[in-house]
């Protein structure tokens, strides 16, 4: 079925149903899926990626968790990258997976913003996941080429505003969190830029670098290390106040676009058939994983923030971001390109 684009305000009201079904016993698998299920997990688990491997920061923090998930488990745990669609494709096959939780989505913000964006989708993506847990929160860095003279945020602005559509960007594809971020830097700006999709942030990286693309708002973990080698200049930060890892970048908002905020976020989710008890003992080897000092270390160095909520927590979290980022969508007038 095509993944048709669709007007935002459309898409608020179409969407309703879904939203709601967040937190609330809607999104629960039925009765009949809940008994217990003492012999799970009986064979490896399957965590899907909706983009490509590499330096995208869902890549990332699935192969983190992925080997300490499998040892708590006492199963080996499989990194599937299925990108596309903006992460659809992948998302697609953990919703249709079998009812024994063996297949995981590592999602993010593209799952829950796809109804205010497309006209037809192979699932709803709030009605068909059962959030298991937040697995991390992390901003991301405004980056541009070398080539690029702005050496701030209000020069790049500057810079884009004199040559009208010619600077282009890249992101893991629509409705992700770097082309949400960007989206929102032109909305607020009045920039014109063009998009350039890819099917991870790993590639659009890549191609920034060899100076096919001017800038990027992505990942910290990816980004950070070529900047750190001088392959790419960062200009600022993404979320209302400075990472501590990198304490002398200002934020977005301080350097001339005020109240500009916007951090990612990365979390499991299942099918909603799976049964809840299988839901409930994925939460508490998640949280064991995240919990760990060496893991919250870890995702310190990456300028991330480990999380591992409980599931209702995760849920309303969804649903919050669904409700805001759809309200953004359309008073803003985003929209796919």
């Amino acid at each position: 079925m095509p993944l048709l684009p669709r007007r935002a305000a459309s898409a608020l009201g179409l969407s309703a149903i879904g939203v709601a079904a967040i937190g609330n016993d809607a999104r629960l698998p039925s009765a009949a899926a809940q008994g217990a299920h003492p012999a799970w997990p009986s064979r490896p688990l399957r965590l899907v990626v909706p983009f490509a491997s590499g330096a995208g920061v869902l890549d990332i923090m699935a192969r983190l968790v992925g080997s300490r998930l499998g040892e708590a488990l006492g199963q080996p745990v499989v990194i599937d990258n299925r990108p596309g669609a903006g992460g659809i494709v992948g998302a697609e096959v953990v919703a249709k997976a079998e009812a024994d939780g063996s297949t995981l989505l590592m999602g993010n913000i593209a799952l829950v913003v796809s109804p205010y964006l497309y006209a037809r989708l192979p699932f709803d993506p709030l009605a068909d996941f059962v959030p298991v847990t937040r697995v991390n929160s992390s901003p991301l860095l405004l980056v541009v080429h070398p080539a690029v003279p702005a050496q701030s945020v209000t020069e790049l602005i500057a810079y884009a505003k004199a040559r009208p559509g010619q600077l282009n960007y890249g992101s893991g594809g629509i409705g992700t969190t770097p082309w949400l971020a960007t989206e929102l830097l032109k909305s607020i700006t009045g920039i014109d830029v063009v998009h350039v999709p890819y099917k991870g942030g790993a590639p659009a990286l890549a191609d920034l670098v060899a100076g096919q693309l001017a800038f990027m708002i992505e990942n910290v973990p990816g980004t950070l290390p070529m900047v750190q080698s001088g392959k790419l200049r960062a200009l600022a930060i993404s979320s209302a106040e400075r990472l501590a890892l990198v304490r002398e970048l200002p934020t977005i908002s301080e350097s001339g676009v005020p109240g500009y905020e916007m951090v990612g976020w990365n979390g499991v989710f299942a099918s909603k058939v799976t049964p809840l008890d299988i839901v409930s003992r994925l939460n508490a080897a998640f949280a064991g994983v995240l919990h760990s000092a060496e893991v919250k270390e870890q995702m310190a160095t990456l300028g991330a923030e480990s999380i591992g909520d409980s599931t209702e927590a995760f849920a309303a979290f969804v649903k919050s971001e669904a409700s805001r980022w759809g309200q953004i969508i359309r008073e803003r007038g985003i929209k796919p390109e």
